[in-house]
């Protein structure tokens, strides 16, 4: 097939944007030749089982899914009765991002709390964690974290391990969503393990598209009694893979090694130089009017920009408004970022601002 985009085009609207990392495309090439087993009766799937132990704790059962939806409605769908209801921050992507899919196919409420930095604490999960055993409210039975945010931030383990003790202490339990959670360890310093199982949480889904897979997350249960029926609701939620090998495969191809480690740990350089090369700009005088509504912690900066400059700036790269009523933008960096995207950015933005 002849390529019909132009391979010379870059931006920083989302990690979504960027193509398959070459080690994972090779995976996919590995898996291919002859039979296996449908539906996860294959090699890879069982292989995998045994890597996500490796990261994550000899309890662990992973469940490969398409999408990063798909893997937080299933997920958290079988962590609640139907009368059950998630917490979350009100900028979490199940409560703005996901096209009403949890409360369509989930069929649970999100009970939705704001918080500036897109992180919650004990203190704001208690303004929805009431009205136990009131039949006219829907149950408040788990709470939702995501790692990284929305907002580009981190949560320390001790304010993960604070969130889970205050859940289970209110029979609640913990989900966290971990589009980017990759980028969170490797921001951190820290193994997988330590943010998620080691800090109390009971199911959590892992993103591998974001961090150089073709496609492909999985449902993560750490805890067993957590989670109930993934099995079945997987297929009902059309998140089964018929050829799950090359979905298995691709995640195999991060984790076994430290592919994840790497793109992840790129990415997050990427945005931080990203961030140095605009401050220093504005300290120089090169660059006038931009600011900053978040602190750059993982792979996303957040910046504002005087009036018309978003739009001129996108004539050459794409990226997301965020907030257009305050001229909030957000860049995206990602595993293929490189250092030459970043200057010819800094200097298209100190350009328009000059």
């Amino acid at each position: 097939m002849t390529p019909l985009h132009d391979s010379g085009l870059r931006g920083f609207a989302s990690d979504n944007y960027s193509g398959i990392h070459p080690e994972v495309l090779a995976a996919i090439a590995a898996a291919n030749d002859g039979h296996q087993g449908a539906y996860g009766g294959d090699v890879y799937t069982a292989r995998l089982q045994e890597v996500f132990q490796q990261h994550f704790g000899e309890d662990a059962e992973a469940f490969p899914v398409f999408n990063g939806t798909g893997a937080n409605v299933t997920g958290i769908q079988s962590m609640l009765p139907r009368w059950g209801a998630v917490i979350a921050a009100s900028t979490a992507h199940i409560n703005v991002d996901e096209g009403g899919a949890p409360e369509r196919i989930g069929a649970f409420k999100i009970l939705n709390v704001p918080t500036d930095d897109g992180k919650l604490t004990p203190e704001l999960v208690d303004q929805e964690a009431w009205g136990w055993g009131d039949e006219h409210r829907a149950q408040p039975l788990v709470v939702s974290i995501t790692q990284s945010t929305e907002l580009g931030t981190l949560y320390t383990v001790d304010e993960i391990r604070a969130l889970a003790d205050h859940a289970h202490e209110r029979g609640m339990k913990l989900h966290l969503d971990g589009a980017r959670l990759s980028n969170a360890a490797a921001a951190l310093d820290l193994p997988l393990r330590a943010v998620t199982t080691d800090a109390g949480v009971d199911v959590l889904s892992y993103g591998g598209t974001k961090n150089g897979a073709m496609l492909g997350e999985a449902i993560v249960v750490l805890n067993p009694e957590a989670s109930d029926g993934l099995r079945y609701s997987r297929k009902f939620n059309m998140q089964l893979a018929s050829k799950m090998r090359f979905v298995s495969a691709q995640l195999i191809a991060l984790l076994e090694g430290d592919l994840w480690l790497r793109n992840a740990s790129h990415a997050n350089a990427m945005a931080a130089r990203l961030r140095r090369e605009l401050e220093e700009g504005i300290a120089a005088g090169t660059i006038n009017g931009v600011g900053f509504t978040q602190a750059t912690q993982s792979n996303g900066v957040f910046a504002t920009l005087p009036d018309g400059v978003a739009d001129a700036l996108r004539e050459k790269f794409r990226f997301y408004d965020w907030d257009a009523a305050r001229n909030e933008v957000r860049w995206m960096c990602s595993f293929d970022t490189q250092e030459s995207d970043i200057d010819a950015l800094v200097a298209e933005v100190a350009r328009l601002t000059a």
